[in-house]
């Protein structure tokens, strides 16, 4: 799955055209965009649906917060996304069926949102539905639902099986990447928004690049 062992790359809350177009340049591996009308990163304020469909990438992955399974089918096809990200609430049965509605090759990313669990209630979360699942993504819980920019204790990923490869999210930042080596499964790839804006929806294109370097 992985061409090389490094670390992917995911940027996430993308809300203008000439950011992505630089991002996409930068050969960044995946490029979020959150269609959850509560976050200050609300992609279609920014842009329409046919405007994300012609993005040239091959890895665009849109984030949905407790949707209904047919408006993310149908967002999906409209703004040809090639990944959803699950961030709310759904489960197995859920992810059932918008397996049903979504093209075959559209993969799902189940978020994992770490607060004060045990391992054990963690791995029990992360069993339930991942046949339906591509990957996961592990993240800081939040009443919002993401974007706090405050890391978890990546240590309890140590304490788990963890059966699918992952994104790591977070808070995740220059000043923590290297702390990755506690990690005995390492990260599919690292999602990061928050930490790299010069405000919401508005990259620091520059943080990225040397951020992406030390990750190769």
């Amino acid at each position: 799955m992985m061409e090389s062992k490094r670390m992917k790359l995911k940027i996430c809350g993308l809300t203008r055209i000439g950011q992505i177009q630089e991002l996409i340049l930068m050969e960044t591996d995946f490029l979020g965009f959150i269609f959850y009308e509560k976050s200050p990163r609300y992609v279609l304020n920014h842009l329409t649906l046919e405007e994300i469909s012609m993005i040239g990438h091959q890895a665009k992955v849109g984030v949905f917060v407790n949707e209904s399974p047919e408006k993310i089918a149908e967002t999906a096809d409209k703004a040809k996304l090639d990944f959803i990200q699950l961030h709310g609430d759904e489960d197995e049965y859920f992810m059932a069926e918008l397996r049903k509605m979504l093209n075959p090759e559209t993969g799902i990313i189940k978020v994992i949102r770490i607060g004060d669990q045990k391992p054990d209630e963690l791995q029990r979360i992360i069993n339930n539905g991942r046949s339906m699942v591509n990957y996961l993504l592990f993240d800081t819980d939040s009443k919002a639902f993401g974007g706090t920019g405050k890391t978890f204790d990546w240590d309890l990923l140590n304490k788990m099986e963890i059966p699918l490869p992952y994104f790591l999210s977070g808070g995740i930042s220059e000043e923590n990447i290297d702390r990755v080596g506690i990690l005995h499964q390492k990260p599919f790839a690292v999602d990061i928004n928050s930490k790299f804006e010069i405000g919401p929806g508005m990259k620091d294109v520059e943080k990225i690049k040397n951020f992406k370097s030390k990750i190769q």
